[in-house]
C-alpha cells in the first residue's frame, strides 16, 4: 500500500502548477483534528471521522506547501469548507484515497476536484445525473473505450464543476445545469444552462477540467484563473495521458 501522504500525488497531474496537492491512500493514526474541527463529528460513526481527519490533515499539509501556518477548516451551512483568507481549494475521499488541493485566491479564483472508484455508478444513477446528450455522448465514449468507466468520470466531472461553482455562487447547481463533453484525450467542457459566475467582471459560461483514470480511481478537477491570470488549465504538469 502507498504511504499516508504519497510523494508524487496523483491528482496534482491533472491541476494547474499553481495549485498544491496532499493525498493519502490511508488514514494515518498520527492524523488529528483541531479542536474546532472536533465538534463538527463528535457524533459521527468511526469511519466518518476517519475521514473527515485525513482530508483535513491533507489540508493542513497543502496550506504548509503553500507556506501558510495550520488552521482549522471547518464547514458552512451547506457544508462546504471554510478556507483560511486567501485560499481557495477543494478535498474529497473515496474508499482508499483522501486528497485536499489549495491555491493562493490570487492565482485562483476558485477550483474543485472529485474523487471516485473506477466502478460503473450504481443502477439507476446514471439516468438521474445525466443529461439526454450526455448519455448518449458516454455510450458512444464506452462502445469505443470499453475499458472506462464512462459514467463515473461523468459524475466526477460533474462533482468537480459543483465544488468550484459552490464557493463563488452560493448557490447549488443541479446535475442539469450542466452540460458536459467529456474527450477521451482526457479532458471535459461543462457549459452552463443557467448564469455563470461573474470573476473579475466577467460571467463565466463554462467550467474546462481535466481527468485521470489511475490506481482504480477516478479523479477529476477544474480550476478557474483569477482575474489577470493566464487560462489555469492551459499550464499542467505532464500527464500519462
Amino acid at each position: 500500500m502507498a504511504g499516508p501522504l504519497a510523494l508524487t500525488e496523483v491528482l496534482e497531474q491533472i491541476l494547474p502548477s499553481t495549485v498544491v496537492v496532499a493525498e493519502s491512500h490511508s488514514d494515518p493514526t498520527w492524523a488529528t483534528l483541531l479542536p474546532e474541527e472536533e465538534a463538527l463529528v463528535a457524533n459521527s460513526v468511526e469511519k466518518r471521522r476517519r475521514e473527515f481527519t485525513t482530508v483535513r490533515h491533507c489540508a493542513r499539509q497543502a496550506l504548509a506547501r503553500l507556506g501558510l501556518p495550520p488552521a482549522p477548516i471547518l464547514s458552512g451551512a451547506c457544508g462546504e469548507p471554510i478556507w483560511p483568507a486567501r485560499v481557495v481549494g477543494s478535498m474529497t475521499h473515496c474508499d482508499g484515497y483522501r486528497a485536499a488541493a489549495l491555491a493562493r485566491a490570487a492565482e485562483v479564483a476558485t477550483l474543485g476536484v472529485d474523487a471516485e472508484p473506477h466502478a460503473p455508478l450504481p443502477d439507476g444513477v446514471f439516468g438521474a445525473i445525466a443529461l439526454p446528450g450526455e448519455q448518449a455522448r458516454a455510450a458512444a465514449l464506452t462502445a469505443a473505450l470499453p475499458g472506462t468507466c464512462w459514467d463515473r468520470v461523468l459524475f466526477g466531472a460533474k462533482e468537480a464543476v459543483f465544488k468550484a461553482w459552490f464557493p463563488v455562487t452560493g448557490r447549488w447547481l443541479d446535475f442539469a445545469e450542466a452540460d458536459i463533453v467529456i474527450e477521451p484525450a482526457g479532458t471535459f467542457a461543462a457549459r452552463l444552462l443557467v448564469p455563470g459566475p461573474v470573476i473579475g467582471g466577467v460571467r463565466m459560461t463554462a467550467f474546462h477540467g481535466r481527468f485521470l483514470v489511475e490506481r482504480g480511481l477516478v479523479l477529476t478537477a477544474t480550476a478557474a484563473p483569477a482575474p489577470d491570470q493566464p487560462e489555469a488549465q492551459a499550464e499542467v504538469r505532464p500527464s500519462p495521458l
